[in-house]
């Protein structure tokens, strides 16, 4: 169980439009972030994704439930991540598991984020939302 895992996950849940420059007590300088759908370098675009992340849905919170570490200075928290955008899902709670892989020695240098881009976004849209359906009905 990694108390560096559980006092980030803890730092990070409680971010919001209004306290971003906590970002940089969590991230290096040279922090490198991907999820499916963004690939940031440095702490100054990571402030940009997350001001504009922030600013375009109307709730966001994330559940941690697994604290995994894999070496010194490396782990995996899972959670899952709640939110409601105002033109998604006619504005109603979107729920996505996923995944973090970080490292990081006294601060995140590296966060790679794991999800289902389409239940994050594309399937909630709504001509897309029917198409991706339709598709999944037809394969399944």
């Amino acid at each position: 169980m990694s108390d560096f895992l559980r006092r980030f996950a803890r730092q990070f849940g409680e971010l919001n439009k209004d306290n971003l420059q906590r970002l940089n007590e969590l991230y290096a300088a040279d922090v490198h972030f991907t999820d499916p759908l963004h690939d940031v370098q440095g702490i100054g675009q990571l402030h940009s994704y997350f001001s504009e992340l922030y600013a375009n849905v109307s709730e966001l919170r994330f559940d941690f439930h697994g604290f995994d570490q894999i070496g010194e200075g490396e782990g995996y928290l899972r959670w899952v991540m709640s939110y409601r955008h105002p033109r998604l899902a006619g504005g109603g709670l979107i729920r996505v598991d996923g995944c973090s892989h970080l490292r990081w020695r006294d601060k995140v240098y590296r966060h790679r984020d794991y999800f289902d881009a389409g239940a994050l976004l594309y399937e909630h849209v709504p001509v897309l939302g029917r198409a991706i359906a339709w598709l999944k009905r037809r394969m399944g």
